[in-house]
């Protein structure tokens, strides 16, 4: 199984599994890989997702559309939840609104095993686990559920839910984590969590106003809401002595402390009459495995005297880990999520760890020798090794960082003290955290000593992970279980044994480095290595799915790290003003007008109609939803009741919206939507409420023809063209900042400002070559980059099916201070490439008539031109002259719906093969199918 993609809609099964080889590892022991419940809370929020929703509240339904039915813009660019993110909201609040499981007794319906009992859940209120892999975005779902929570209480009257959330982590590290993302409230605001006011007829915006209290930094307790950010240690119930503050920072064992200097106590606050209701967060939730434990017994407290003042308790415990397990390694029961490391990896959300294959792990030997750093040596070098080969290709845009784990403090100093004296790179630039065994600081340090270590690590929790970080390397008996998740560890040395009584987990040891420095679209390595012990303690997750890559390492061999292509500010033989090569910015000129969208007037449409089926009383059973792009395809079996018709045009209403690339709208075209199903689909006006109007919505055809009479009509409605469009802004190359690429072949080049060209194919390669070695008549050229860094300069375009959708041309050559062109490289033509390039020749009369410096120009390759002509070219005014546009097939092939030439038998041979080309289209048509 091979899943790619993060924001995929994936069935149930389609997840991981353990083959039974995994499990004979186990002992069969299944509630140490799959959590129990999670099997059957998938298979019922998936029907429950492709109903609409169906059954939950209105608040919830709104959200629930808004973030995952639009498309989403951020100042960072597009934006979208991954899919297992979306998974884990839906199913706290299917759980809780529609399935109404939330007591043991409720939950214990999901239990796929046959092993859980009402003894394994300790709670009386309402919990809920989610189980993701570090660096999959947890910290997101609990922004989703803290939003959720906040205006379900705000907007459903009754509601049990609240709008004061308590966030605890276990210590200041994973608080001061949070803290990035919670202040300011700068998660909430600078990503789509909260709609616009206005949307589904609320001020959402306006009424998310919460009080933000960072542990004791208490403010005045407000109506409209309260998030106290703190660790367990400041709302411990008072009967127990004052914790250390080693323990308060690393969250050791769970003690009660509350700074009360300035007269303030969180703890005696939460249980005040001050807070009627509190929904409770807990990140890095593993620490509450036992009821026995402070943790557990400070919530239980908070939740009795809630329930004293309203009758009930904690209105929500939703639990977050990587590693929800018990100290059997069992997983906790709550549990009703699940996205494990092994598609956490797949799926390229996180690093990819590599081992050494056997002939590098041959070539090391542990000496036999009573000094520390000579028995290890070979393992601390081949660290180093790898270390240094990423640190070369990365250090101009990030500090790749070498981890070392050593069995004791004493080992920790000579380790880092070699690693200093060995390597000048490494010389000051070593960060040594002192901690006992089980990573935490020791407790017999000074007072003094054990702030300066604490404050030491604080801020080196910040620091470390900076571009230019001042740290290059962190050596330390065992670095933190979690909070030191830092992305800029790519190299780890284990020097150390493990085994049970360590109670630390495999996944919690790589989940040091396993955050990605880089985006989605370059994979990136996380490089383990050290004593065969170590590797086989690393090695257990195969038990668990993941699958390890195993690669040559140590001298002479090479590393694949990611490509950067970045202005060549370091090569004196390039003028990079002379390279650089300007990039009108354009006002778009093709838009949506979205308030035409009331304009739609179903009695014009002149679709097909559809003939009504009868189903058997079976037939009337299975419904299969399938949204335009094909993402939902499941088969749903309804035993007891159809779905509420109103929830299935909902259904079809967000995907026609989602589609057409609107944003809003969705109280507009229900309407419409409803009565065209009713009125002008089938060859008869039909009743909304009869199950075999539903059965026949779930057909093919009729869905075919909603969908895309709904979208040419809202297209021809919104979709408009300004005819002109005038220069905004210029872009200069100089100012692009680096692309970090996978690693790929690449070309050096002498007439670019970039150290790199990539191509995104094998033509783009040889097109940069021929520009850089056989065309003495220009100055520069640039390939355009796109994705996170990079050029990414487009344009808007009109897409055959109607879309607006961005457009990314290939090149950019400067032949003399004047003449500048944009060239297009195409292999196998489909549907939109003339529609882009007929684009292209607009975008160029625009910006040659809004100014007279430059002029611009497009070239056109295709493929099998090139492979015709190339080897006659000898410069680029050749290129340029045997590949201009051909205006006239241009505007010939795009003016007209190809469809409709097609169907009329035009003649195409003026566009490419005409075997291609009618093959295009027919892929194209295969959308709507």
């Amino acid at each position: 199984m091979h899943i790619a993609n993060p924001f995929k809609i994936l069935s149930p099964d389609e997840r991981w599994a353990p083959t039974q080889g995994q499990l004979d590892a186990f002992q069969n022991a299944y509630e140490k890989l799959l959590p129990p419940l999670v099997h059957k809370v998938r298979l019922a929020v998936m029907q429950w997702r492709e109903q609409g929703y169906v059954g939950a509240s209105q608040t919830s339904q709104h959200l629930l559309r808004f973030w995952f039915g639009q498309e989403h813009k951020t100042s960072a660019g597009p934006f979208q939840f991954f899919f297992s993110q979306r998974e884990a909201i839906e199913s706290i609040i299917y759980l809780y609104e529609v399935a109404n499981a939330r007591d043991k007794y409720e939950l214990l319906r999901f239990d796929s095993s046959g092993r859980v009992s009402t003894g394994m859940f300790d709670e009386s209120w309402t919990r809920y686990v989610v189980k993701m892999a570090t660096g999959a975005g947890k910290t997101k779902v609990m922004g989703l559920t803290l939003v959720w929570a906040y205006f379900h209480k705000l907007y459903e009257p009754g509601s049990t839910l609240s709008q004061n959330t308590l966030v605890i982590t276990p210590n200041i590290i994973v608080l001061n984590r949070l803290r990035k993302d919670f202040d300011g409230l700068t998660m909430f605001r600078d990503e789509p969590f909260i709609p616009d006011d206005g949307y589904a007829d609320h001020d959402w915006t306006s009424d998310f106003q919460p009080t933000l209290h960072i542990q004791d930094e208490l403010k005045p307790i407000t109506d409209s809401g309260n998030i106290f950010l703190t660790n367990i240690h400041r709302v411990y119930w008072q009967e127990t002595p004052k914790l250390s503050l080693a323990d308060e920072f690393l969250g050791t064992k769970p003690r009660p402390d509350a700074d009360t200097s300035k007269g303030l106590d969180l703890g005696k606050i939460l249980r005040s009459s001050k807070i009627n209701d509190l929904v409770v967060l807990n990140d890095e939730a593993h620490h509450i495995h036992d009821s026995s434990l402070q943790w557990f017994k400070s919530i239980e407290d908070i939740s009795n005297k809630l329930k004293l003042k309203r009758g009930y308790g904690i209105g929500l415990q939703a639990d977050y880990s990587a590693t929800p397990k018990h100290n059997n390694g069992a997983i906790f029961v709550q549990t009703i999520c699940d996205y494990p490391l092994v598609e956490a990896i797949r799926q390229n959300v996180v690093k990819s760890p590599v081992l050494p294959d056997e002939a590098s792990r041959q070539k090391l030997q542990e000496k036999d020798s009573s000094d520390f750093v000579e028995r290890y040596q070979d393992f601390i070098h081949l660290g180093y090794l790898e270390w240094k080969q990423q640190f070369d290709e990365l250090q101009s845009v990030k500090t790749p960082i070498l981890f070392v784990m050593t069995n004791n403090t004493k080992e920790a100093d000579q380790a880092a003290a070699y690693l200093e004296r060995t390597y000048a790179d490494l010389t000051d630039k070593v960060l040594v955290i002192h901690t006992n065994p089980n990573g935490e600081i020791k407790e017999t340090a000074t007072s003094k000593k054990d702030k300066d270590e604490l404050d030491v690590l604080r801020k080196a929790a910040d620091d470390i992970d900076k571009d230019q970080s001042p740290y290059r390397a962190v050596v330390s008996v065992l670095m933190l279980r979690e909070g030191w998740d830092v992305k800029n560890i790519t190299t780890i040395v284990g020097l150390r044994p493990y085994n049970a009584d360590s109670k630390i987990l495999p996944e919690q040891t790589i989940g040091r480095g396993l955050r990605k420095m880089f985006g989605l679209d370059v994979p990136e390595k996380l490089v383990v290595v050290g004593t065969p012990k170590f590797l086989s303690f690393v090695e257990e997750l195969k038990t668990q799915g993941v699958e390890f890559q195993y690669s040559p390492m140590g001298k002479g061999t090479k590393s694949k790290s990611p490509v950067i292509v970045e202005v060549d500010r370091d090569n004196t033989a390039k003028d990079l003003d002379k390279l650089d090569i300007p990039l009108p910015q354009l006002s778009p000129r093709i838009y949506r007008e979205y308030k035409h969208l009331e304009q739609l007037d179903i009695n014009q449409f002149k679709n097909d109609r559809v003939p009504m089926r009868t189903f058997s009383k079976d037939e009337l059973k299975e419904i299969v939803f399938k949204d335009i792009d094909g993402e939902f395809s499941h088969k749903t079996l309804f035993t007891d009741a159809l779905p509420d018709y109103r929830n299935v045009i909902g259904f079809f209403t967000q995907s026609i919206l989602k589609e057409s690339r609107l944003v809003s709208g969705f109280s507009i075209l229900y309407p419409k939507v409803e009565a065209f199903v009713r009125d002008r689909l089938f060859n008869r006006s039909v009743d909304l409420t009869d199950p075999q109007t539903m059965r026949n919505l779930s057909e093919a055809p009729p869905k075919q023809i909603l969908y895309t009479t709904f979208k040419k009509a809202i297209d021809d409605l919104t979709v408009n063209d300004r005819g002109t469009a005038e220069v905004k802004s210029y872009i200069s190359l100089k100012n692009v900042k680096p692309k970090i690429a996978e690693n790929q072949a690449f070309l050096i080049p002498k007439k670019s400002i970039f150290n790199k060209i990539i191509g995104d194919n094998a033509f783009e390669l040889e097109m940069a070559a021929f520009l850089e070695n056989r065309c003495p008549d220009i100055i520069s050229f640039a390939k355009n980059t796109m994705g996170e860094g990079g050029i990414n300069f487009k344009m808007e375009y009109q897409a055959a099916s109607g879309t607006i959708r961005d457009y990314f041309p290939d090149f950019f050559i400067k032949q003399d201070d004047k003449n500048i062109y944009v060239l297009e490289t195409k292999g196998r033509e489909d549907l939109d490439d003339l529609r882009k390039i007929r684009r292209l020749m607009l975008w160029c009369n625009d910006v040659n008539a809004s100014q007279v410096q430059f002029h611009y120009t497009p070239v056109y390759v295709r493929q099998e031109g090139w492979e015709k002509y190339q080897k006659d070219l000898r410069s680029f005014a050749d290129l340029a002259t045997v590949f201009a546009v051909d205006t006239k097939r241009v505007e010939e092939a795009t003016t007209n719906d190809p469809f409709a030439i097609i169907a009329r038998g035009a003649d195409v041979s003026n566009f490419g093969d005409p075997v291609e080309w009618q093959r295009s289209i027919r892929e194209d048509r295969n959308l709507f199918n």
